[in-house]
Parts: C-alpha cells; sequence; structure tokens
C-alpha cells in the first residue's frame, strides 16, 4: 500500500470512529468520508462505503460471492482486481453486480454514486448481511431508500449508463453473429431490465403537474378577457412569455392527457397571438402564429378548436386585401366546425358575409341576399353556441361581436340604415373599459353617414373618435380603418373643406405608410 493509500484509509478510520461513537448510520460516515477524502485523495463514493464499514476488498468480494451462492446462481467473476477498478472510478459495474453491492452495502446505487435504479425494483435494506459494523455487535442504522440523501443526476451521466446497457446487448450480438454460444446471464438480464426502465422512466416523466396546467389554463382564459382592453403590445408581451412557458414544456414528453391539454393552450396562445397582430398591422406574422396554431390545434383533435383557429385567421385576408382567400378559409373552417354547436359556426358565415361584400361591393341584390343568408345562418348558429363561448370574446364569440360584424358586412354592402341601426344596438353591448371593437364600430358609422352623403358628420363622427384614443392604443388596423373613411369621403367630395382637419388627425397619430390606403391625399 503507498503512502498516498495509507494516508487516505487513516483519515477514513479516523471519520468513522468519530461517526460511530456520534451513532451516526454507516451510509451518514460513507459520505462525509467521500467529502473530506475526495477532494484530497480522490475518494469515490463507492470506496467511500467500503471504508465506512471498516472491510477490505476481500470482504466485500466473499459478501458478493455469499448472495451469490444464496440466490442460487453460479459463482461470480467479480474479484478485488475487478473491485479495485470501480472504485477507482476506471469501470462501471454491471446491473448485476451493482445491485449486489447495493445489497452488501444496504444502500441504492445513487449513494454509490450510479444514476438509476436498481435491477431489482426495490430497496437494499435487507437481513442477513454481514457487516463491519455488525461484526462489533452494533445495531443496523443504514437508512432505507426514502432516508437517503438523492443527488441531482447529471444528463451525461445517465446517457452513459444507456450507452454501456446497448453495449452489453451489442457484444451479445456480435457473439451470436459470430456463431458463438451465448448464455441469456444475469449482465444480460440486467441490460435488458434497465433499457426497459429507462423507457418507462421516459414515459412517466412529466415535466409539468396538472395544477401547473390549470394555472397555464387559467392565465390563457385570462389573456382572452383582456384582449378587448389591454393595449395589444403589452398583451403581446404577456401572451408570448406564457406561450414560451407551454413550448418548455412539450420539449418533454408528457402522458398523453397533459400533452393534449398543452397542445390546446398551444392552439390558444397561438391563434391569440395571431389576432394581436392583425391589431398590430403585422399580418405576416400573423399569418404565421396562426399557422403554428393549426398545428397545435391538429394534435388535440378538437374539431370546434381547429374551425376556431381557421376562422380567426380567415381575418388576416379580409383585412389585408385578399377576400376571395378570406371567403375560401371561412367555409374551410364552417365545415371542420360541422354540426359542433362552438364559436366557428357562427364566426365563418359572418366572415363570409364580410368577403363578400368586399369581393362583390355594394349595390347588387344577389350579393346582398347572399351574404344575408349567411348573417342569417351565423345568428342561428350562435342561437345554439354553448353559453361559456358566448361570452368570450377571443376564444368564444359573443353577440356584441356579432352585431358588431353584421354591421360591419352590411356598411360594405351599401345597406346604411340597416348598418347603422345594429352598429348602435352593438355599441350598448360594451362596457367603457373595451376600446377596439367600440371604436372600430364607430368608424363603421363614420362610413353609413358617407353612403347617406351626411359627409359633415362621417368627419366628426371619425375625428372624434381617434382624436379620444389613448396612448398605445392606435394599433395599425384601427387607423387603416379611419383612413378609410377619408377615402369614402375624397370620392364623393375630394374637396370637402373637412377632409385636411381630419387628415391632419390621422397624421398626429403614430402609423405606418404601410397602414394607409393608397389613393388617400395625405
Amino acid at each position: 500500500m503507498s503512502g498516498r493509500q495509507h494516508r487516505e484509509t487513516g483519515l477514513a478510520r479516523q471519520i468513522r470512529a468519530r461517526g460511530l461513537a456520534a451513532g451516526r448510520s454507516s451510509a451518514q460516515i460513507a459520505e462525509e468520508i467521500h467529502e473530506k477524502c475526495g477532494a484530497q485523495f480522490g475518494t469515490t463514493r463507492i470506496k467511500g462505503h467500503r471504508l465506512a464499514h471498516g472491510i477490505a476488498l476481500a470482504d466485500v468480494i466473499e459478501q458478493v460471492r455469499a448472495l451469490f451462492e444464496r440466490d442460487a446462481k453460479p459463482a461470480p467473476g467479480i474479484g478485488e482486481t475487478l473491485l479495485s477498478a470501480y472504485e477507482s472510478g476506471l469501470k462501471r459495474p454491471g446491473p448485476e453486480y451493482l445491485h449486489y453491492l447495493c445489497t452488501v452495502y444496504r444502500v441504492e446505487p445513487v449513494a454509490l454514486g450510479y444514476e438509476g435504479p436498481c435491477i431489482c425494483g426495490h430497496g437494499h435494506k435487507m437481513p442477513g448481511v454481514v457487516r463491519g459494523d455488525l461484526q462489533e455487535g452494533r445495531p443496523d442504522t443504514s437508512p432505507g431508500p426514502r432516508e437517503l440523501w438523492i443527488q441531482q443526476i447529471d444528463s451525461n451521466s445517465s446517457a452513459a449508463g444507456g450507452e454501456e446497457d446497448e453495449n452489453v446487448l451489442r457484444r451479445t450480438l456480435l457473439g451470436l453473429l459470430a456463431g458463438s454460444t451465448v448464455a441469456l446471464d444475469g449482465q444480460v438480464l440486467g441490460s435488458v431490465e434497465s433499457i426497459r426502465r429507462r423507457m418507462d422512466d421516459t414515459l412517466v416523466s412529466a415535466t409539468v403537474s396538472p395544477a401547473m396546467l390549470d394555472q397555464w389554463e387559467e392565465a390563457t382564459v385570462g389573456f382572452g378577457r383582456q384582449y378587448m382592453n389591454t393595449p395589444p403590445l403589452r398583451l403581446l408581451c404577456d401572451v408570448l412569455l406564457e406561450f414560451s412557458a407551454v413550448r418548455k414544456a412539450m420539449e418533454r414528453r408528457q402522458p398523453v392527457d397533459l400533452q393534449e391539454r398543452l397542445c390546446r393552450m398551444a392552439a390558444q396562445l397561438a391563434g391569440l397571438s395571431g389576432m394581436i397582430m392583425i391589431n398590430l398591422g403585422d399580418h405576416r406574422m400573423a399569418r404565421s402564429f396562426f399557422r403554428t396554431g393549426r398545428t397545435a390545434a391538429d394534435e388535440t383533435g378538437d374539431r370546434a378548436l381547429r374551425a376556431w383557429v381557421t376562422a380567426r385567421e380567415a381575418l388576416v385576408p379580409l383585412y389585408y386585401g385578399d377576400p376571395r382567400e378570406a371567403l375560401n378559409l371561412a367555409k374551410k373552417s364552417r365545415d371542420m366546425a360541422g354540426q359542433t354547436p362552438c364559436a366557428a359556426q357562427a364566426m365563418a358565415p359572418v366572415v363570409e358575409a364580410r368577403a363578400l361584400a368586399m369581393l362583390s361591393g355594394a349595390g347588387k341584390k344577389d350579393v346582398v341576399d347572399q351574404a344575408k343568408r349567411a348573417l342569417s345562418r351565423a345568428r342561428a348558429a350562435f342561437s345554439q353556441m354553448p353559453a361559456v363561448d358566448q361570452d368570450d370574446a377571443a376564444f368564444g364569440y359573443t353577440e356584441r361581436q356579432l352585431y358588431f360584424h353584421q354591421g360591419d358586412a352590411l356598411v360594405r354592402l351599401g345597406q346604411a340604415m340597416e348598418a347603422d341601426l345594429i352598429l348602435e344596438q352593438a355599441l350598448t353591448k360594451y362596457g367603457p373599459s373595451d376600446w377596439l371593437d367600440p371604436t372600430l364600430i364607430k368608424l363603421d358609422r363614420a362610413k353609413c353617414k358617407v353612403i347617406e352623403g351626411d359627409l359633415q358628420e362621417a368627419l366628426r363622427i371619425a375625428r372624434v373618435t381617434v382624436e379620444g384614443l389613448g396612448e398605445g392604443c392606435r394599433p395599425d388596423i384601427l387607423m387603416q380603418r379611419a383612413y378609410e373613411v377619408a377615402k369614402a369621403v375624397e370620392n364623393k367630395d375630394p374637396d370637402h373643406p373637412g377632409l385636411r382637419a381630419y387628415l391632419d388627425t390621422l397624421h398626429a397619430a403614430p402609423v405606418t405608410e404601410a397602414a394607409m390606403p393608397r389613393g388617400v391625399d395625405v
């Protein structure tokens, strides 16, 4: 024995003596030996346990052999050289030898410095094992599995353990391919069991609890409630932070029920982000979010959710100049919803009517009739919707939204009198904290006045509406509607005296060039 080994053994003996005098367990003494001797001599955890028991390598080997004999197994090939290699960290014991070493020391693999459960599937506080402290007449005070201090397992060591099990099977396969007779021994069975257990661990390793999912779902519903009365950019930040948390949870495999809930939240949050991006004027990013939402919704198999995402996506081309695509998406959403009472059943026909109006313009009787039939279907579907969806402005479809969108469609169809009555009713259904839809409704009422020929009143309504908007409450889509009023007045009377003052009001609002429709005299 070298001088270094003498010093290591001497220090361990002192630690053991003090620990026994203090009534500490062998596992606790082993941990202290590892901490104090490891820094100076590189003492591993498995060696610390042997030193804590005050026994030699030969004693451990004899105990392992006795356990093999007890279990009616052939004599093991383990010797002092191999055990020394384990203790020095040069080799890692296979599943079977690890099991018997745990049995000798009455600890779990993690206490010996090895990750993962043992192949036996139970603890190792077993009677009938002779140890140094028991020979001295001391009681067995070693902790059970639940009393162990469990260290955090590094992912690299986990991967290494799995690779060793695979190597055992590879060697077995190579032997079989070479024509050798390979026995189904304990090492092979241990590797087989270890691989199976790793899969079990993967299948049940949920990184998010049902309680956490409940909180995320409540937060998602809360964001939907804030949609109508919170500035878009501020809400977008909150939504995307939650969206990111859901994504991190989805990076790990979850049980089926939790995975479905995560996908549902991902679809809702992606759809809500797309809606906010519409309000902020970035239609490309809005389409990207809706595409993500469709992918997540498809994973749930929920027809109503898939139809909702598609109906919301239809608003992008509706607001940004491609009503034909909006019409196609609306029909697709209607088909997805089928006979399921849901928000999309009412929302999709309304989008159809608005898209038809944009495609054909005002005054065409056949288009007006077709659009009104779509609106009639929307009202019928709304009456069949669950009450919870009728109260949700973001993930459902409310009565006030139905009134607003009907009025908007009728404005585009040139039905000013009917539209103004419906829009007036719609305004009464919003509260003082709501600002986005009421602002759009007021601008639609201004368009009604343009259709009726009252340009002065139209400009007054639009100007007062824009001036009443607070800081951060002038998104691109809203300002685009405001410029549409200016365009409509310009088409009727390019030299109207109130037009320049109204345009000056719009210029004072922070809006990008892209938000301004072409042809407006700015």
